[in-house]
């Protein structure tokens, strides 16, 4: 225990060595069960320290793209064995620095060690094709390459896993990378960058800049030597770096949250159903961009399913992630924790019916943390606020629906298009369900969370700008096709006119 409570203190992780801000300026990351306790002391960064990691990477850039592809590969994984073997403290320092209870963390960590192989994997695939081409003695071909030095600023609602999203595969494709992780998560931000380092990754590849969005992500994205953007955050600010990478034609990939929906239909499992939906609504306390958010029920077992819901959400246990026993853990900040509550004023004000919780938790060891209670609205109409709008905390509604098509449309009356799911036992229902959804990503008979590494991840509509992580084709996001043709014919031949008769 007195190992998990060192405070650290790393500086900015560029061209393989540590370096403080050059404002010497530094920020706090605390504990968000433990507000007391200070995780570490970082740098609190500004665009003249972008400026330098960018010049590190640019340098870095020659060496690793002409590394081979097979090389990059092993040193990848390297990097997931290395997770893996640090699994366990990976995951205690993510609890206690993010707050997701400890399964919930080895999880997170799971997700990466699962991505890093997935993706070293690809470096023995053949990643190009070949192709006829329409002329004779002429040959034609496709290949990858890098984009140059790209840009990754990452949550802190998966502090681990969603860099690894990005950084495996980007790095894989033969680009050098600037990461700015979240300011409520530098340090398992920085841990997971150390275990490339440690399996062999060139100085430079990566360089780690701490620092708020507001300076240190618009310096990344503003940047003119910064070829690509990568994002999870918030739809405000997707939106304003969309425009800054349109402005700068500058490609950008932007994953913006959700307001996902589990539909339970009639003929559904009650109980699995219920499972699912506590576990969607409440696993990490809500903070997953694929939560649970709604839950769209079929009036024939409203009564059932709503009482069944609230007697299990009231059971569940409020801590330290640490604790064995403790099923949800705090929120990431104050400010998150006022937002949240926030929502419960509007749900009241809106006449939904607050059924559970709605409170801001401070109790003995809770007056130190962000805590807030599970909490169940019933009664909510679909063009309610709270129905609309991403709270990104442990709060979900209950809309009820006369029949299977009222349901869809309920399920598609957002902006977002992340996660849908349904409960029902009626193969038609199913079927139906699956091309009528209007999200990236359909569950059938489970939660709205659950993603797996080897299927893309990412939604329709407000949820991003149509860009995909993880699953067969991320490549396509990192990399650049270049389309080579070979003439050994000795003549000039000219497409589409020479029929060569």
């Amino acid at each position: 225990m007195a190992e998990a409570l060192m405070t650290v203190t790393p500086g900015n992780r560029i061209a393989g060595e540590d370096r403080e801000a050059r404002s010497g300026k530094t920020f706090e990351s605390r504990n968000p069960a433990r507000w007391t306790d200070i995780v570490g002391v970082f740098p609190l960064s500004d665009a003249s320290d972008i400026d330098t990691a960018v010049r590190a990477a640019k340098a870095a850039l020659p060496g690793w793209r002409s590394t081979p592809w097979p090389a990059r590969g092993a040193i990848i994984l390297r990097a997931a064995e290395i997770l893996e073997a640090r699994k366990e403290k990976l995951a205690r320092l993510m609890t206690r620095e993010m707050g997701k209870v400890l399964t919930e963390a080895r999880g997170d960590v799971q997700e990466a060690i699962d991505m890093g192989k997935f993706i070293a994997a690809e470096g023995r695939r053949a990643f190009g094709e070949t192709v006829p081409s329409e002329l004779r003695n002429k040959w034609a071909m496709t290949m990858r390459q890098p984009l140059g030095v790209v840009g990754c600023i990452t949550p802190w609602n998966f502090p681990i896993a969603i860099p690894s999203w990005k950084i495996f595969p980007a790095v894989m494709a033969g680009n050098t990378v600037v990461f700015k992780p979240s300011t409520d998560t530098p340090l398992c931000g920085l841990s997971f960058v150390e275990a490339l380092e440690e399996a062999g990754l060139p100085k430079g590849v990566i360089n780690v800049v701490f620092g708020s969005g507001e300076t240190v992500g618009n310096a990344i994205v503003s940047h003119p030597d910064v070829a690509a953007i990568y994002f999870t955050g918030s739809g405000d600010t997707g939106r304003g770096i969309a425009a800054e990478c349109g402005r700068m034609l500058k490609r950008v990939s932007l994953e913006l949250g959700g307001k996902n929906g589990i539909a339970v239909m009639d003929d559904a499992n009650i109980d699995l159903a219920v499972d699912g939906a506590l576990w969607g609504a409440f696993g990490t306390s809500g903070q997953r961009c694929t939560a649970s958010s709604r839950l769209i029920v079929h009036r024939a077992v409203l009564e059932s399913f709503t009482q069944k819901l609230l007697d299990r959400a009231r059971s569940l246990r409020l801590g330290y992630g640490l604790d064995a026993d403790v099923d949800v853990g705090p929120v990431i900040n104050a400010r998150q924790l006022a937002r949240i509550h926030s929502y419960t004023t509007v749900g009241i004000a809106e006449g939904a019916n607050l059924a559970l919780g709605g409170e801001i938790a401070s109790d003995g060891d809770l007056d130190d943390g962000n805590f807030y209670t599970p909490t169940v609205f019933t009664g909510v109409k679909p063009e309610m606020q709270i129905a609309q709008e991403e709270i990104f905390g442990p709060t979900t509604v209950i809309m009820p629906v006369d029949s299977f098509d009222e349901a869809l449309q309920f399920a598609n009356s957002t902006q977002y298009g992340l996660s849908l799911s349904i409960y029902t036992n009626d193969l038609r229902h199913a079927f139906r369900a699956m091309h009528e959804l209007e999200a990236g990503i359909v569950y059938v008979n489970a939660p709205t969370i659950g993603a797996e590494i080897q299927l893309p991840f990412g939604g329709t509509k407000n949820t991003g700008n149509g860009h995909r992580e993880a699953g067969g084709h991320v490549l396509d996001e990192f990399s650049e096709w270049k389309s080579i043709y070979i003439d050994y014919s000795g003549k000039l031949q000219r497409a589409q006119i020479d029929t060569n008769a």
